[in-house]
């Protein structure tokens, strides 16, 4: 069985999986391009790319800007499949980061970690850069789409609804997320449903994606049979050797157990799910980390009340000194046993889908 397509505008993905941006280096040019080159979606995360750079504290948004810059011509020389970035709504570079992206050429810049309702302003004359914001709420989604309307005359391509079980920052309150209210499946139906008067009436479709603690061939069927056009993945993406993180990253997903996986409250504060370990229970414990705030990222992070920083946490996982930070992970990771190819789990995805039936 073929997969079926997922068309945003006159983009059309041979495969209708977009693989999740995960930030502070984690889904960088090798992993995008990885994915591009199956026929999916590749995503280039636009938060904190250069934190590596010897001047991040210096100059943050020139060292961002820069190694974004980079990554996506690498990517771009890398494969000829459909690249995005992803650029959360909280940065504080945000404006910039997005229309670095838009500049470079970017197939689809996808928003989130917050409302962009301005995002339409980066889009200049003669940009053909799909606009796709993350929500995860029905509510969300026609916000954007009436202030988009009344104020630049357009929709989003197509949205990406997030669910509590994703990995990472939630946009959620604690006790929603175990809430079968909150479902991904509910919220999938739901921001359908929604759209459907401004699509009617902008007389084109707006594709739904699903996104959050889809992990099988079987799961991304039954979304699409509940009517999403397509799903995004992180935490499968992880667990590849093409994965920009450190192997001791990867590796901390297929140790995990269930009950490893669980959420934090995060100094940006959102719940966040993550991997716990021991840096964790010392936060959990009360024991803080002493910190500088050199980097300045997220507009909703407040340094004098932070008990760490959590891009130098987020940086110290991603190059694998877990003993200095975290994994971001979905609620699915414990499931992952192994390090595979971005191939490898294509196919694997490709065969469960077949396998799930009608």
């Amino acid at each position: 069985m073929e997969w079926p397509p997922l068309i945003i505008d006159d983009l059309v993905c041979s495969v209708p999986i977009i693989q999740g941006g995960m930030g502070v280096g984690v889904s960088m040019a090798n992993l995008a391009a990885a994915v591009a080159l199956e026929g999916g979606i590749g995503v280039i995360s636009a938060a904190m790319p250069g934190i590596g750079e010897p001047d991040i504290a210096r100059n943050g948004d020139q060292a961002n800007t820069r190694v974004l810059k980079q990554e996506i011509r690498k990517a771009r020389k890398m494969t000829r499949g459909i690249l995005g970035v992803n650029v959360m709504v909280a940065l504080t570079n945000f404006e910039g980061m997005v229309k670095t992206a838009i500049d470079e050429g970017v197939d689809i810049l996808f928003a989130g970690a917050g409302l962009p309702l301005n995002l339409p302003s980066c889009l200049q004359n003669g940009a053909h850069t799909k606009l796709v914001p993350i929500v995860s709420s029905a509510r969300a989604a026609v916000v954007i789409c009436k202030k988009w309307r009344s104020r630049f005359g357009r929709l989003p391509d197509a949205f990406v609804v997030e669910g509590p079980d994703a990995g990472g920052h939630l946009g959620f309150k604690v006790e929603q997320i175990d809430d079968k209210a909150y479902a991904l499946e509910v919220l999938v139906d739901d921001v359908i449903q929604a759209v459907q008067s401004f699509v009617q009436k902008g007389r084109r479709p707006i594709p739904v994606i699903a996104a959050g603690g889809i992990y099988s061939g079987g799961d991304i069927k039954r979304f699409l049979n509940l009517g999403a056009s397509g799903v995004q993945l992180g935490t499968r993406f992880v667990a590849t050797h093409e994965c920009d993180a450190d192997m001791a990253f990867k590796q901390a997903y297929v140790d995990a157990r269930a009950e490893d996986l669980m959420v934090i409250q995060s100094p940006v504060g959102l719940p966040g799910r993550v991997v716990r370990n021991a840096f964790v229970d010392d936060v959990q414990r009360g024991q803080t980390k002493q910190i500088k705030c050199p980097y300045h990222c997220l507009k909703t992070c407040d340094p004098q009340k932070s008990p760490y920083c959590i891009a130098l946490a987020l940086a110290n996982a991603r190059k694998g000194k877990l003993k200095h930070g975290f994994a971001f992970a979905g609620k699915n990771a414990y499931r992952v046993t192994e390090i595979i190819s971005v191939k490898s789990l294509m196919h694997s995805l490709k065969k469960e889908f077949a396998a799930a039936g009608a």
